[in-house]
Order: structure tokens, then C-alpha cells, then sequence
């Protein structure tokens, strides 16, 4: 199949071929025909699957195919002159977009826009622009007053500008939830719901996740009608072009001179190491540079101009590892990305999909390595229950680990699987004291720990 059979607009194809794309990848085929018919859509696909184009050629072309509408008036940007040339302070008129793109991450968005200035190149009439946190409010304000018939936003710099009155959904035509799954374990549920009740019931939907069970298909059920469900793939996918090995270390020291020495790979071209906070995200890039790799770190609390300059100097190929967070890394497509190392793994196995799904990209091959403590063997099978596939156990001459994840050492008395305390402990509970000061006991101030390792405090976080 060509993208010429999916009947899309000549100015389309011909960007389309100037970027150098040359057959629709399969949630294309499927995707892009029922998408410029109308209907509403559901789609599950794994990372680099050609997701975006496959909302955005569609919504390109409908937007492109309308018929063009008399001036009404001055735009925006004339109205606030002529106010201004009367001595005036000039009114905002509020934007009315056609289109809204809603991501989880900053990162995403702007790919998406990014994406969408690709494909809609020599497209006169439509415009796209992203409303996120860490932009500027004049920046955003005047990005806003050109009117774009495109938005693509995360959730609450949007609304922001919603409760401000300076965007209009009454026009909206075509709404796109990317990575749902995600903005939902992020809490943007309330906010979603809030935005989608300022559109049109008439509106096109269009949502796309790793997975459609559970809450994202609750929610998916409420906000579309009638739609078509395409499954190109589900998040536990094999990635069958990704070499996937787990490595086991004795402690810190032995995490950091193995990641050390995995990192002057000759094979290696570029790599993404993710941590667990953004703390160690800092540290390690420091670390790193200090050893003399061209690292950077990148995470939420950086402020968005950072954020750009890290991701444009990836993309340049002067940052050869970038140490990132999951959030901050939602969303990255670095062709360069040979290597993914799990640091840290991800509290969640679906984390562990999206994160090794950014090497590998587009059928290349990709290595994913994981550095687990053996405690953390647990965690491993669960990630392989997950994807149904066994990653295998390296050894590295000269940095075997000492110890292996059976030795793993238990507290006396411990029941091997139960994660069980001696005394009047919960089965999968246990509570620590500090030295010297008697058991303490639950309700009295203590914090208890489940059996994974997380106390309440973090599980509520």
C-alpha cells in the first residue's frame, strides 16, 4: 500500500515524499482511512509505530480540504494594532481552534508540532502551535493570537488559558488524546474530562494508547461514539529488534563502574539512561562527564529553553548519553539511540516497554541493558510475565557480580516469598523502628512498608 491509495492531499504527499517517507506503516493503513471518513477511533500501538501521522495526515487533509472562509473582519493581530493606533488597550480575541492534540509531556508535544510542520509544509492555511508548561505566558499569548487552526497542549497549561477565556473550543472539529494510558498514570484525569466537556459533542475523537483495558478503555467508551478499535499491537509486544539483557550488581559502586565501562561500547552511537528521580538523573550526568562522556540530564524540573537545548544537542549529536527521568523522556525520537540502560527499572512494566522503545526505532536495532540489584529479581519476572518473553542474565568479564539473586540475604525468621516479619505483622507488611528505641508500633507515628518496598507515602506520590 502507497499513501497515495489512502487518497491524501497531493500537497501532503508531496512533503511526505521530501521527508523521505515511502509506505504507511500498519496503524497508518488502518488509521488514516477511517480517520478521514470521520469515525472515531481507538487505537493500540506500540512506541514508534508512526502514531502521529497517523491522527495528523488525516486531520491535515480534512482541515486542508475545507472550503475557505471569508475574512470576517481583522485578525487578532490587526485588531490589537488599530486598538493600540487609537490610544486603546487592546482586547484578546479568543483562539478557536479546529484541532486539539492532547500529550502527557512537553517533550511529545512539541514532536507532535514538530511532526505536524513536516507533514503540513506548503499547507498555507493550517498552523500549528504548542501551549505547554515552561513556555512563557507572552510567548503562548502570541502564539494564540494567530488563531491556529491546530493545538497541541498538555493538560493544565491548557487549562490555564481555558479559565482565562483565551481559548474557544465552540469551533473544535477533531480531538486527539496521545499516550492516554499515560496522561491518566500521570493524574490528568480530572483535567481530561474538564477539557472535554468545553468541546462539541459533534466533534471527531481519536485516542491512542499502549493499552485500551482498564481506566483508558472506561474513559474511551464515555468520549467516543461508535468507534473503530484498531490493535496493530499491544505494550507487551516482543521488540524483536531490541537485544534485551539484564545485568546483576552487589552495590552502588558496582552499578557505576559497570555502567562505566557499557558506555564505551564501540557499538555504542548514542544512549538514554534512565533513573528513578530526578536527583540521580543530575548526578550521574555530572558523574559521567566528569569521566569524559558528553553527557546531560533531563527532567521536570528543568525549565523549558534547558529542556530544548539538551533534546537539539542530542538530536545534533553533541550529547552522546542522556541521563533522563521517565516523564522527561516520554516522547523522545533520536534516530541515534543505539542504547537504552535501566539504571533504575521503572515501578511499572508498561514503563519498561516505553522506555527500551527508544532505540530500536522505525526496525532498526536497538540494545536495552538493565542494572538490577538482586533483591530486585522480583521486579525482573514481573517485567517478563509482561511482555511474555525471558530477558536474558549477561556476565561481563571482570565485573561478575560477587553474589547471585538467590544469595540475596533475608532477615531471620523470614518465610522465603512472604515478605513476612516475626511477630504480629500483616502477611506482605513489615514495620521498622529505629535503633535503640523498641519495635514502634503502627499508628504511632511508624510508616509501613509493603513487601515491594514501598511505603504509603511513596505508593500515595
Amino acid at each position: 500500500m502507497t499513501f497515495e491509495s489512502l487518497g491524501l492531499n497531493p500537497q501532503i504527499l508531496k512533503s511526505l515524499t521530501e521527508a523521505g517517507y515511502t509506505a504507511p506503516t500498519p496503524v497508518q493503513e488502518q488509521a488514516i482511512p477511517a480517520a478521514i471518513a470521520g469515525r472515531d477511533l481507538l487505537v493500540s500501538s506500540q512506541t514508534g509505530s508512526g502514531k502521529t501521522a497517523a491522527f495528523m495526515l488525516p486531520a491535515l487533509h480534512k482541515l486542508t480540504d475545507q472550503p475557505g472562509e471569508a475574512p470576517q473582519g481583522k485578525t487578532p493581530n490587526q485588531a490589537a494594532q488599530s486598538a493600540r493606533s487609537r490610544g486603546e488597550r487592546p482586547r484578546f480575541k479568543a483562539a478557536q481552534p479546529k484541532m486539539l492534540v492532547l500529550t502527557p509531556t512537553r517533550e511529545l508535544a512539541l514532536q507532535v508540532t514538530t511532526a505536524t510542520e513536516k507533514y503540513g509544509r506548503g499547507l498555507r492555511r493550517v498552523q500549528a502551535v504548542s501551549i505547554l508548561g515552561g513556555m512563557p505566558y507572552p510567548k503562548q499569548m502570541q502564539l494564540l493570537s494567530r488563531n491556529p487552526e491546530i493545538l497541541v497542549a498538555t493538560p493544565g497549561r491548557l487549562i490555564d488559558h481555558m479559565e482565562s477565556g483565551k481559548i474557544d473550543f465552540s469551533q473544535l472539529q477533531i480531538l486527539v488524546l496521545d499516550e492516554a494510558d499515560r496522561m491518566l498514570d500521570m493524574g490528568f484525569i480530572d483535567d481530561i474530562e474538564l477539557i472535554i466537556g468545553k468541546t462539541p459533542e459533534t466533534r471527531q475523537t481519536m485516542l491512542f494508547s499502549a493499552t485500551l483495558d482498564g481506566m483508558v478503555g472506561n474513559m474511551a467508551r464515555r468520549i467516543t461514539r461508535d468507534p473503530m478499535t484498531v490493535q496493530i499491537a499491544s505494550a507487551s509486544t516482543r521488540h524483536e529488534n531490541i537485544d534485551q539483557r539484564v545485568h546483576f550488581v552487589d552495590d552502588l559502586s558496582h552499578k557505576n563502574r559497570l555502567l562505566d565501562h557499557l558506555l564505551r561500547d564501540a557499538s555504542m552511537d548514542q544512549a538514554v539512561v534512565f533513573t528513578a528521580t530526578k536527583r540521580d538523573a543530575d548526578t550521574i550526568a555530572d558523574r559521567l562527564t566528569i569521566a569524559g562522556f558528553a553527557a546531560a540530564a533531563l527532567h521536570g524540573d528543568m525549565n523549558q529553553g534547558a529542556r530544548n537545548r539538551t533534546l537539539n544537542g542530542m538530536r545534533r549529536g553533541q550529547v552522546r548519553v542522556l541521563v533522563a527521568t521517565d516523564v522527561a523522556a516520554r516522547g523522545i525520537d533520536v534516530p541515534g539511540i543505539t542504547h537504552v540502560f535501566n539504571y533504575d527499572l521503572p515501578k511499572f512494566p508498561e514503563d519498561y516497554v516505553h522506555r527500551i522503545g527508544r532505540t530500536g526505532r522505525a526496525g532498526r536495532q536497538g540494545t536495552a541493558v538493565s542494572l538490577v540489584n538482586h533483591a530486585e529479581g522480583v521486579h525482573v519476572k514481573r517485567i517478563e510475565r509482561f511482555t511474555k518473553q525471558v530477558i536474558p542474565v549477561d556476565v561481563v568479564a571482570g565485573f561478575e557480580p560477587k553474589r547471585t539473586a538467590s544469595a540475596a540475604p533475608r532477615r531471620p525468621g523470614w518465610r522465603p516469598g512472604d515478605g513476612r516479619k516475626p511477630g504480629n505483622s500483616k502477611p506482605g507488611q513489615r514495620t521498622f523502628s529505629k535503633p535503640g528505641n523498641g519495635p514502634r508500633k503502627e499508628g504511632s507515628g511508624s510508616r509501613t512498608f509493603r513487601s515491594d518496598g514501598r511505603s504509603g507515602e511513596q505508593r500515595r506520590g
